[in-house]
């Protein structure tokens, strides 16, 4: 149990986790992953390199020590995470590996004049309190993903029915179960995890899911990554009759219900959610979509056959197509601007935008210049979650 002695230690740690947070992290993934073999493939070694896992908890951990006395005002942050470690298969027995290392690297790099007994003592309490949080809402997580018609729990074995190149750097794979059994319908806007082994190595992914439920199967768009082992294993290597362990579907950032205009905005792969997200809306038909992707070029834009037929099938949907380079009639070039933002998205819109940090930073910003409210403006970031104003 935390004391308040102890959240008032907490709270005076602020002002060093607001200037040297990261270096604490780094290091603390540096002990972790260099001594405990077994949660390396929880983890995505790029993030490691870039530096978004270590800033990515770091701001975790400053968040959760400015509100260690009012957990409430960490808003989503906690979902988030819930549901990327769901996802991951995340398990209790996997927390203490991360307490032991985090308490270690508190100490290391603050130091023991500024990392006493009494400051450890009181970190030890507040992840103690934060660890049995998390537990018990992804046990719950687990049991409802168990129980739902379609679900399971742990790993499935799900077989490549087919793999479609859907541009120069996407590939589409749908996975149908090998078990025969009815598959979970799952919410627009969410993704599974995957177990590999590659050159003998256990490693984990999460992809959305890029076509909407339909009880049999799922589908998932994959972009290679330069340099990413898991992305290009799955393009070079698996094929057409190959089993994957998958995880079950998790994820918040998902379509709500509603009858105002809906705004799907992306850029580059992230335009794999939006997919299934569309799909639904145009299936209730209760409201017109508006989708606006934007490309590199027309080599890498992913999914343009389909878009076509929407937009032929569908009078509610309309589309909009920009390429950065070699633009032509139908896909003006250029970059995001506030002007084609402020023409095809509507004030009263629901807004659901993902793509890289920078591209998301603009349309949020751009939408809220439009005139949509906070609660209009939705967005998930691929990878570890970082402040968006921070992109």
């Amino acid at each position: 149990m935390l004391t308040p002695e102890q959240s008032a230690i907490i709270k005076a740690t602020v002002p060093i986790l607001e200037t040297g947070g990261e270096a604490l992290t780094t290091h603390f993934y540096k002990i972790m992953l260099g001594e405990y073999a077994e949660v390396r493939p929880l983890f995505n070694q790029a993030h490691q390199a870039h530096g978004t896992q270590p800033r990515a908890l770091a701001n975790a951990v400053l968040q959760y020590a400015r509100h260690i006395d009012n957990l409430g005002a960490l808003g989503a942050l906690p979902a988030q995470i819930i549901q990327k470690h769901v996802a991951l298969q995340i398990l209790p027995e996997h927390y203490p590996i991360v307490g032991t290392c985090l308490l270690r690297a508190i100490r290391e790099v603050l130091g023991e004049e500024i990392a006493t007994d009494a400051v450890i003592d009181a970190w030890a309490a507040a992840y103690g309190q934060l660890a049995d949080i998390l537990i018990a809402a992804e046990g719950a997580q687990y049991d409802q993903l168990a129980a739902a018609p379609g679900g399971w729990r742990g790993a499935r074995s799900f077989r490549v029915a087919d793999k479609q190149v859907e541009s120069a750097e996407i590939t589409s794979f749908r996975l149908e179960p090998v078990d025969g059994l009815p598959v979970i319908r799952f919410q627009p806007g969410q993704y599974l995890g995957l177990r590999l082994a590659i050159d003998g190595q256990e490693v984990r992914r999460n992809y959305s899911l890029s076509q909407k439920a339909d009880g049999r199967s799922l589908r998932i768009s994959v972009k290679r990554e330069p340099g990413g082992v898991v992305s290009n294993h799955l393009h070079d290597a698996v094929k057409v009759g190959d089993t994957l362990d998958v995880f079950p579907p998790a994820g918040e950032f998902t379509l709500a219900q509603g009858t105002a205009p809906l705004a799907l905005i992306s850029g580059g792969v992230g335009i794999t959610p939006t997919l299934a997200m569309a799909e639904t809306a145009l299936e209730t038909g209760e409201r017109d979509v508006i989708f606006i992707h934007y490309a590199r070029n027309g080599d890498v834009h992913a999914f343009g056959d389909m878009i076509d037929a929407w937009a032929h099938d569908y009078p509610r949907f309309s589309a909009h197509v920009v390429y950065e380079q070699g633009g032509h009639a139908d896909a003006p070039s250029g970059r995001p601007s506030l002007d084609q933002l402020r023409a095809w998205v509507p004030a009263e819109a629901d807004a659901y935008f993902l793509g890289p940090k920078p591209f998301m930073a603009f349309v949020d910003a751009a939408l809220a210049e439009i005139g949509l409210s906070d609660d209009r403006r939705h967005y998930e970031f691929f990878g570890p979650a970082e402040a968006l104003t921070a992109a």
